[in-house]
């Protein structure tokens, strides 16, 4: 058995839980790449391949992530390959696709589905959506993603699985080419498998929440707005767009992300005078 996440941190929690299963037992594999953000158009063609690795290099660059590491790590088409090769090496060999309720697991799982019609009937699917699991205290919690649930919690999981639809190798991939034909900037989950596109400035609103009028490290300022945030996303997609909103004079950033997350100071503009307020001002005089 293949075991494909999408989440480096489900890796972990997986492993785990194979220890104390053995049914589970069998090849952790992942798909790393963020489908929930950026440019997927024409996306298993070469110019869409190489524009989204074009987007992810630019977005890299201005972080404090190593970008050449990042990049060599991230080959997704790779692992399809290897994942095809070893469906087609033992005909008994199957794979499971372990979803979390969020975008970032629902997009890759697009991404990959569309890719595997041909192992229809040795494909199966375990989609987290709206279960609820016990937490380490004792207390019932509906997670969103994979690497929430408890190792034992797993044995309970592992009963969601089921075969991949020849019905959803029909439409899913279907909804995946209306998602790319779309190609918004960003993209989100609105219940169930729906994904909705939305515009670049979707995640601004959250930003500016999570700042103050004084200045804070950037690790600091991700911490707070990501602790705030319904719908999560990255932290180099959020650096990135302080960027746009700074160049926008809606937010002051000071420093260097590139070299650490403590390497800048980010804050809200400070308000400047309206052309009433200076009026008054002068009548006031």
């Amino acid at each position: 058995m293949i075991h494909i996440v999408f989440q480096e941190a489900d890796i972990e929690v997986l492993k785990k839980a194979q220890e104390l299963d053995e049914s589970l037992a069998g090849d952790v594999r992942i798909v790393r790449d963020d489908f929930a953000v950026g440019p997927i158009q024409n996306i298993y063609e070469t110019e869409g391949y190489q524009a989204r690795r074009d987007y992810w290099k630019t977005q890299i660059d201005y972080s404090p992530y190593n970008t050449e590491d990042l990049m060599h790590m991230v080959d997704d088409r790779l692992m399809v390959h290897n994942l095809k090769r070893s469906l087609d090496e033992d005909a008994k060999e199957e794979a499971w696709i372990w979803m979390g309720q969020n975008q970032h697991d629902v997009c890759g799982y697009y991404w990959l589905i569309s890719q595997l019609k041909d192992y229809q009937g040795r494909i199966s699917v375990l989609y987290l959506n709206n279960l609820p699991f016990i937490n380490d205290k004792g207390q019932i919690f509906y997670p969103n993603s994979l690497h929430q649930i408890l190792p034992k919690e797993f044995l309970k999981a592992k009963k969601l699985s089921r075969k991949v639809t020849l019905s959803e190798f029909e439409v899913d991939p279907d909804e995946w080419q209306k998602l790319m034909d779309e190609n918004g900037a960003i993209r989100i989950l609105e219940g169930g498998k729906k994904i909705v596109s939305k515009e670049a400035d979707f995640y601004d609103k959250d930003i500016l929440a999570g700042l103050t009028k004084e200045a804070q490290k950037g690790n600091r300022a991700l911490q707070s707005i990501l602790s705030k945030m319904k719908i999560k996303t990255g932290d180099v997609t959020l650096l990135n767009r302080m960027k746009v909103l700074a160049e926008e004079g809606l937010i002051e950033l000071t420093g260097e992300p590139s070299k650490g997350w403590k390497e800048f100071d980010v804050k809200l503009k400070s308000a400047t005078p309206t052309e009433t307020e200076i009026t008054t001002e002068a009548n006031i005089q």
